[in-house]
């Protein structure tokens, strides 16, 4: 049997045209902003990528050199190994863009920014109205974002004695159980424990949620952090062009062992999870050699493509028999074939992306009309964008 391997997928013209004016619709925004676009390899040393990354990866020999190698289950790491290395005389902020593949449980088509060398709260600020930014051109339906901070519930999970007990808090955490903290959290000090059960409340509202985790009795490293989540809130109202809503979630623990800062997540109608995600990385890029503080996010495209249906903005397209008159159709912005026959010309049409043929001086339209056309330029396309 011809079948694919498992987590991945062909896309016919209709969705690769659909995804691939997705991904154009962010980058447009990125390169906008400043963010200059570079392109990874789909896969790497093992051992290069594992620096960056704990997520598993498919791994075989090259056959070259006998080394083991992996695909990329994040780019991200790929491009802390350029700002180190490859960029290493370049002084910060460097702004950097991506948009390919990643191979997880299945394969993710994903578009993203990476912001090296900027400070809190302006880097954060920055990244999280890009974010914003790029949501809005891809014009999806009721976005919100749920912002946090990874110091307080960090804090929490590292007083947990033991692998267990963090488990049972974390998943406590998870479901907004707050008796189910308060049990598990039995064995944490006395003053913890009180924290770990306010953590499974604190989300909703900004301000009204920063207000309650602020009047908690924070070690001084956490209320540090959300002084700074404050403050990058502030900034960031500053930079956004008309916000979505956003929430604060700071029990979400998504991402906690990763992050070391801010970080964020944006939701749509209709689709399952999040389609955007990011926050303040900063021990990454010191893994490849540079001490560098680093912000970003990644968007699943797969998800927003499943979360609206945006038809690709795509020129006319139009067959003839002329190829004279297919550079001409060319030159005057349309996308043009040469085809002499089809067994069914409507048919035909919509199989391969076209919206019309013109056979002798008929216009055959993909609905099966029809009607009769000269061969000027001008009138044929007026005809078919009609």
């Amino acid at each position: 049997m011809i079948r694919l391997p498992a987590g991945v997928r062909d896309f016919l013209p209709r969705s690769a045209a659909r995804r691939r004016a997705l991904a154009e619709r962010v980058l447009g925004v990125f390169d906008a902003w400043g963010y200059a676009r570079v392109i990874t390899p789909m896969f790497e040393h093992a051992d290069v990528l594992a620096r960056g990354t704990s997520a598993a990866a498919i791994k075989f020999v090259e056959p070259g050199t006998g080394e083991v190698v992996a695909l990329r289950p994040d780019i991200t790491p790929q491009i802390a190994r350029i700002v180190a290395t490859r960029l290493s005389d370049v002084p910060g902020p460097i702004r950097l863009c991506y948009e390919g593949a990643v191979m997880r449980q299945r394969e993710i088509l994903q578009a993203g920014v990476e912001l090296v060398d900027a400070p809190e709260p302006e880097g954060d600020a920055e990244v999280l109205a890009l974010a914003v930014a790029a949501l809005a051109r891809l014009e999806l339906p009721q976005v919100h974002i749920d912002v946090g901070h990874v110091a307080p519930a960090a804090f929490v999970l590292g007083m947990a004695h033991d692998d267990e007990a963090r488990a049972q808090i974390a998943a406590a955490l998870a479901r907004k159980d707050r008796a189910g903290v308060r049990r598990a959290a039995k064995g944490l000090p006395e003053p913890v424990a009180p924290l770990a059960e306010a953590l499974a409340g604190l989300w909703g509202p900004v301000e009204p949620t920063l207000e309650r985790a602020a009047a908690l009795h924070w070690p001084a490293g956490v209320a540090a952090a959300l002084d700074r989540l404050r403050a990058v809130l502030a900034a960031f109202h500053g930079l956004a062009e008309s916000p979505p809503p956003l929430t604060l979630d700071l029990g979400d623990l998504r991402g906690v062992d990763y992050y070391t800062g801010v970080k964020f997540a944006a939701f749509a109608a209709g689709a399952p999870d999040a389609v955007l995600r990011g926050g303040r990385y900063d021990e990454l890029v010191a893994r490849y050699g540079r001490a560098a503080r680093s912000t970003g996010f990644a968007i699943d495209l797969e998800a927003v493509a499943r979360a609206h249906d945006v038809e690709p903005e795509r020129a006319p397209g139009i067959a003839t028999d002329d190829p004279e008159l297919a550079r001409a159709l060319r030159r005057a912005g349309a996308r043009a074939v040469v085809q002499r026959h089809a067994p069914d010309w409507p048919s035909w049409l919509r199989g391969a992306g076209l919206d019309a043929a013109l056979v002798g001086n008929s216009l055959i339209l993909a609905d099966g009309t029809q009607r009769a056309c000269t061969r000027d330029v001008e009138t044929i396309l007026r005809y078919v964008t009609a």
